[in-house]
């Protein structure tokens, strides 16, 4: 994630350099000295399109940065919905062996809205450091419950 952070500094620091003021201006002053119109219209073209490039290319900076920045944080109306789900979830799972009434307590009290905000913005990722444990559970509980083991039983009788 930091070397695209850092890919996206380098690309808004580019694209914020090539149409400087002092570019357009120097432009303008070549235009001005031109005798012909045509002359004078192409290097206005020209800072024109150039203006263009420029703008597409800082809003598909501003997006990438929005989605790197999206992919960390969480509002607050989808924090209370993953308290509720996630409670409901552990709950139904709370009966599998590996996971014991301590860590469920645990786990729940971790998606809690003011956690979740303070861990933010110490650069704590929700989705790796909760998603992924719940995924790997939710996965174990369902292949047992299928009679596969935790490794996925499913798989090998495919290959059969």
């Amino acid at each position: 994630m930091e070397e695209q952070v850092i890919n996206l500094g380098t690309r808004l620091a580019e694209a914020l350099d090539k149409s400087s003021y002092s570019w357009v201006s120097t432009k303008i002053t070549q235009a001005k000295e031109k005798k012909e119109e045509g002359e004078k219209q192409l290097i206005y073209d020209e800072i024109i399109s150039n203006l263009l490039q420029d703008k597409m290319e800082l809003e598909m900076v501003a997006r990438e940065y929005k989605a790197l920045y999206e992919k960390i944080t969480i509002s607050d109306d989808d924090i209370e919905h993953l308290q509720k789900t996630i409670k409901h979830v552990v709950e139904l799972f709370s009966t599998s062996p590996t996971l014991n009434s301590g860590q469920v307590e645990v786990l729940i009290s971790l998606v809690n809205k003011d956690t979740l905000k303070t861990m933010q913005l110490l650069g704590f990722n929700y989705k790796e450091a909760i998603g992924q444990p719940l995924t790997e559970v939710c996965a174990s509980a369902i292949h047992r419950s299928l009679g596969g083991g935790k490794n996925g039983g499913g798989k090998n009788q495919k290959n059969r």
